[in-house]
C-alpha cells in the first residue's frame, strides 16, 4: 500500500540514537520524557556488560570526539585504530561506527569483565540504552518533525527486573545524554536535510569528503578557519573567533553551520561586505590566468 502524502515514516537518523542487535526487541509504545519504566543497570547484575557485543555503535562527530580526547588521539588514528566507515543507505553519507573486536562475541574494545573502560566518555547510544529515540517525519515535508523514544528489551537483560524508577527525562539526565543531544543535533539536522533533499541520490564525492573531514576531524576544520580566507569571507564575532580557537564544542557547532551553508546553500553564517564580490573578483583572475584575458564575464566561453 503506498503513503499517502499527510503520513509519517521513520526517519533513517534512529541508528545514531538506538543499539541495533539482531534480537531487540522493540516495545511498540511511542513514549515521551514523562514516560516511567524500571531499569538498573550495575557490576552485580546478572548481564552485566552483555550488551555491549555484536551491536552496531554509530559515533557521531560529538561522540568520536569526546573518544579520542580521552585517548589522546588524533581523529584520523582513531578511526584507524577502533572505527569503520560506512555509507548511510538512504543520505549515502560516510558515518564513523565502532570496530568491534575480532572475537566470538564481536565485543566493545572498551569494555573489560569489570566494565567500561572510557565510561564517562561513552557514546551517546550507550548512555540512552535501554531506551531508544526515533524521529517521524512528514514524507516530503522540511518541518514537523516529532521525536519520541521507545523500549528495547533483549532477551539476556535483567535490568529490567531492578526496583530503579525512572522517567526517560530524569534516566536522560541521570545518563548526561543531554549535552550529547545538543552537540549532535546539528549534524543529525544535515543528514536529514540530504535525505529530503533527494533519497538515494549522491553529492559528488568532494562533497562528501568535505561533509567527513569537516564534522568529524574538529582539528582539520580549525586549520581550515584559521589558515585559510574563512575569515575574510565570513562576518565571524571576535568573541566566538577566540571560542572556536580552544573550544572544540563551539567549533563544531560552527562546522555545522558552514556545512548547512555549503552543501544546502542556507544563509547560516553572514558574509562579510564585499565578501562575496570579492570572492568573485579573486575567481575571475584565477580564470583569466588559465583561459587568457577574455572580457569579464565571458570566462569560459568557447571560442
Amino acid at each position: 500500500m503506498s503513503k499517502k502524502k499527510d503520513e509519517k515514516e521513520f526517519d533513517e537518523t534512529d541508528i545514531l540514537v538506538n543499539k541495533g542487535k539482531k534480537n531487540d526487541k522493540v516495545i511498540p509504545v511511542k513514549l515521551t520524557g514523562n514516560s516511567r519504566f524500571k531499569f538498573r543497570c550495575h557490576p552485580k547484575v546478572r548481564c552485566f556488560t552483555a550488551c555491549c557485543s555484536n551491536v552496531n555503535i554509530a559515533l557521531p562527530p560529538y561522540d568520536l570526539l569526546r573518544l579520542r580526547t580521552r585517548l589522546g588521539l588524533a581523529a584520523d588514528e582513531f578511526i584507524k585504530q577502533y572505527g569503520e566507515i560506512q555509507i548511510l543507505d538512504k543520505t549515502l553519507f560516510p558515518v564513523v561506527t565502532l570496530k568491534m573486536r575480532n572475537d566470538e562475541k564481536k565485543s566493545c574494545p572498551f569494555v573489560t569483565p569489570q566494565g567500561c573502560t572510557v565510561y564517562e566518555d561513552r557514546p551517546n547510544i550507550c548512555r540512552y540504552y535501554p531506551v531508544g529515540m526515533a524521529t517521524l517525519r512528514k514524507v516530503d515535508a522540511e518541518t514537523g518533525r516529532d521525536e519520541f523514544y521507545f523500549m528495547t528489551k533483549e532477551d539476556h537483560c535483567k535490568g529490567f527486573e531492578e526496583d530503579k524508577e525512572w522517567t526517560i527525562a530524569e534516566w536522560r539526565v541521570d545518563q548526561g545524554a543531554d549535552f550529547y543531544d545538543e552537540m549532535n543535533r546539528g549534524w543529525m539536522e544535515i543528514l536529514i536535510k540530504k535525505k529530503s533533499h533527494g533519497q538515494g541520490k549522491p553529492f559528488p564525492e568532494i562533497k562528501n569528503e568535505m561533509f567527513f573531514k569537516m564534522s568529524f576531524d574538529t582539528d582539520y576544520f580549525r586549520a581550515f578557519v584559521f589558515n585559510s580566507t574563512f575569515l575574510e569571507i565570513y562576518d565571524i564575532p571576535a568573541e566566538r573567533i577566540e571560542k572556536v580557537r580552544t573550544d572544540d564544542t563551539e567549533l563544531l557547532r560552527l562546522s555545522y553551520e558552514w556545512l548547512r551553508a555549503v552543501l544546502f546553500a542556507e544563509e547560516t553564517l553572514t558574509f562579510k561586505e564585499g565578501a562575496i564580490e570579492k570572492r568573485k573578483d579573486q575567481v575571475d583572475k584565477t580564470m583569466r590566468k588559465v583561459y587568457g584575458q577574455k572580457e569579464k564575464g565571458s570566462i569560459g566561453e568557447l571560442d
